[in-house]
C-alpha cells in the first residue's frame, strides 16, 4: 500500500511450483463496463495503488459487477490463482476478533470497510 514501508508488513504468495502460470483470455465488455473498468483503473494509479506490469507471469481479467445501489464494482478473477496456492491449514479466526484485538494501537487500517467488503 502507497505510503506504507514493507519494513512494517510485507506479503507474498507462496505459489505451488507445479503449476505453470497461467494468463487468462481477454474478456471483451461493452462500452458502459469498458468506462467502469477504465474510470476505477486510473483512479487507482493517481494513488499509486496499482501500476502497469509490462511482463506478467500470471494474469487475472478484471471482472466488472452491477452495486445493488447503482454503479459498478471491480473485482479480480484469481481463480487459476487460487488453484496454484496451497491452502492455509490455520485459517483466520472470526473477523470480530481481530478487530477487537486492535484496539488502542497506534495503527489500524479499515481499508475498504465503508464500501461493505468486511
Amino acid at each position: 500500500m502507497p505510503g506504507i514501508s514493507p519494513e512494517v508488513i510485507s506479503h507474498k504468495l507462496s505459489i505451488s511450483p507445479a503449476h505453470k502460470p497461467m494468463k487468462q483470455k481477454r474478456r471483451s465488455y461493452d462500452a458502459k463496463r469498458y468506462k467502469a473498468i477504465r474510470t476505477e483503473v486510473d483512479k487507482l494509479k493517481s494513488i499509486s495503488f496499482i501500476r502497469e506490469a509490462t511482463y506478467p507471469v500470471w494474469l487475472a481479467n478484471s471482472v466488472i459487477v452491477r452495486k445493488a445501489k447503482g454503479g459498478w464494482r471491480m473485482c479480480q478473477d484469481y481463480i487459476e490463482l487460487n488453484k496454484a496456492c496451497p491452502k492455509d491449514s490455520f485459517s483466520l479466526p472470526r473477523i470480530d476478533q481481530l478487530v477487537d484485538a486492535t484496539a488502542d494501537h497506534k495503527l489500524l487500517s479499515f481499508r475498504d470497510a465503508y464500501l461493505g467488503y468486511n
